[in-house]
C-alpha cells in the first residue's frame, strides 16, 4: 500500500493540531478537500484513523501508529532530498584562521561578522592557538592564516613583509600591548604608568593558568616573577575586564581589550615586554592566497585599524 506524501503531511497536521479544519488551513487546502483526502487514507487503510469529537478529532490506535511512521517517512525524505540537492549548489570553500587568546576577544570577531554576510558560500574555522603552534602549523600549510605575537614568531620561519624559506610571511597587524587596569577613582588613581613589581604588590584577577596570555606573560616574567595574589581566575577577557573595573583587583590585559566606554583607570605598563604587536601571518600554500584568504586578510586589517 502507497501513501502520498502531502496526504502523510495532512494527516500529521492534523493530528498536532487535533483539528482537520487546522490541519486544512496549515496544508492551504479547503475543508472539503481535507475531509475528503482523509476518508481517503481510511479507505486505503481500511480501518479508522481518527476519533471525531465535537472539541476536534484524535488518533485511534492505527491512526497514532500511522503518525508515527510518517513522521519516519517525511524525515527521511527531507534527508535524502538534502543529500540530492547538494550537489546542485555551488560547493562551499573553507577557511582555517589561528590567533591567540588576545585577537580572540575583539579583532577576530569585529573582522569576522562583516567577511561572513559579504561571502556567504565561505566558511570559516576559528581556533585558538598559541603562536609558536600557530607559526608551525602555517609552515605545513594546515591553516590559511593566523594572528600571532611578533615576539613569540620564530625569525628562522616568517620574515616581515616577504616569504621565509618555508614560503610563510608576515605584516604588521596591530599594537597588541599589555595594561594594568583597576576600577575608576580606585589605587591606580592619578598614575598613568608603573611596573609589573609594583602591580603585584595589589590583589590581582587574572586568566586560567592555562590562557595563552596568562603563560606568555609567566615566561617573560621568568623565575624571579614577584609572587602575586589572585582573588580568582577565569577564562574569558570579558569577564576579566568586567571584574576590575567593579573592583574586584587589578587586572593586566591588552589595550585592545578595553572598551572606551567602560569606567576605567588605565595604566601603561613599564616592562619592556609590555610592548607587543600582532602580525598577520599567511600559510605556506601552493601558489598565491586564495580571493577568500585575500579578503579575509582585509578584513582583520581593517578591525585592527578600528579597535
Amino acid at each position: 500500500m502507497r501513501y502520498d506524501l502531502d496526504d502523510l503531511r495532512l494527516f500529521l497536521h492534523i493530528v498536532t493540531e487535533g483539528s482537520i479544519t487546522a490541519g486544512a488551513r496549515r496544508m492551504h487546502l479547503s475543508l472539503p478537500s481535507a475531509s475528503a483526502r482523509v476518508r481517503s487514507l481510511e479507505h486505503h487503510a481500511g480501518v479508522a484513523l481518527l476519533i471525531r469529537g465535537r472539541r476536534g478529532v484524535r488518533p485511534t490506535p492505527a491512526g497514532a501508529t500511522l503518525a508515527r511512521h510518517a513522521r519516519d517517512v517525511l524525515d527521511r525524505t527531507a534527508r535524502l532530498d538534502s543529500a540530492v540537492a547538494s550537489y546542485t549548489r555551488s560547493p562551499h570553500s573553507r577557511l582555517t584562521l589561528l590567533c591567540g587568546g588576545s585577537a580572540m576577544h575583539r579583532l577576530v570577531p569585529q573582522a569576522l561578522v562583516p567577511f561572513l554576510r559579504a561571502h556567504p558560500d565561505t566558511d570559516v574555522t576559528v581556533s585558538e592557538s598559541r603562536t609558536p603552534r600557530t607559526v608551525r602549523r602555517l609552515a605545513d600549510g594546515e591553516a590559511d592564516l593566523g594572528v600571532v605575537i611578533d615576539d613569540e614568531a620564530d625569525p628562522r620561519v616568517v620574515t616581515d613583509g616577504g616569504a621565509g624559506d618555508s614560503g610563510l610571511r608576515t605584516e604588521p597587524l596591530g599594537d597588541d600591548s599589555l595594561v594594568v587596569i583597576g576600577q575608576a577613582g580606585g589605587v591606580l588613581d592619578g598614575r598613568t604608568s608603573l611596573t609589573y613589581s609594583e602591580v603585584a604588590e595589589h590583589p590581582l584577577v587574572g586568566l586560567d593558568a592555562g590562557s595563552s596570555l596568562r603563560r606568555w606573560i609567566e615566561k617573560r616574567l621568568g623565575p624571579h616573577a614577584p609572587v602575586v595574589r589572585h582573588r580568582t581566575t577565569v577564562a574569558d577577557l570579558n569577564v576579566l575586564v568586567s571584574l576590575a573595573a567593579a573592583g574586584a583587583g587589578l587586572a593586566v590585559v591588552p589595550r585592545r581589550a578595553i572598551d572606551p566606554r567602560h569606567p576605567l583607570d588605565v595604566c601603561e605598563l613599564q616592562d619592556p615586554w609590555a610592548r607587543r604587536r600582532h602580525l598577520l601571518a599567511w600559510g605556506a600554500k601552493d601558489g598565491a592566497p586564495s580571493p577568500a584568504a585575500e579578503a579575509l586578510a582585509g578584513h582583520l586589517r581593517r578591525a585592527a585599524q578600528e579597535s
